[in-house]
């Protein structure tokens, strides 16, 4: 007759921890992956031409500035006083170049409210702006 050996009572209790390892470990790489991972850029001087080279400007977009001090509004470079002179100026400006492409650029320093009463007004008026720029500098 075959006999089994006896086990120690201590030995059956014991927890297999392996699957807690697998789990751990799918965690951890998808912890991993899913991380945000800071881009690291490199400052670039770029070289430059002792001529000079014709850029062609599109007539077709206007940018819409947001400054940080008053006056806050302006079209092109040209401030305007408050914002219903700004309002007046822009529904001007759409009447006359229907297909006009808007670029909004803002200071940095400016306050968000004003980013936010534009885009409310373009899109009340259907206008749709096709870049938006942020001013590093003051």
């Amino acid at each position: 007759m075959i006999r089994s050996q006896a086990k120690n009572e201590s030995e059956s209790v014991q927890v297999d921890l392996t699957p807690l390892l697998d789990i751990i470990f799918i965690v951890m790489v998808f912890l991993m992956l899913s991380a945000n991972i800071k881009l690291q850029s490199l400052q670039v001087d770029l070289p430059t031409t002792d001529t000079s080279a014709v850029q062609v400007v599109d007539n077709k977009a206007v940018t819409i500035n947001i400054l940080a001090t008053e006056p806050r509004w302006a079209i092109d470079g040209e401030t305007l006083p408050n914002w219903e002179a700004f309002q007046t100026h822009l529904i001007k400006t759409v009447q006359e170049k229907p297909d006009t492409e808007w670029i909004i650029a803002a200071d940095k320093t400016s306050d968000v409210q004003y980013m936010v009463k534009l885009l409310g007004f373009l899109q009340q008026h259907n206008i749709q702006a096709t870049q938006l720029l942020i001013d590093d500098e003051k």
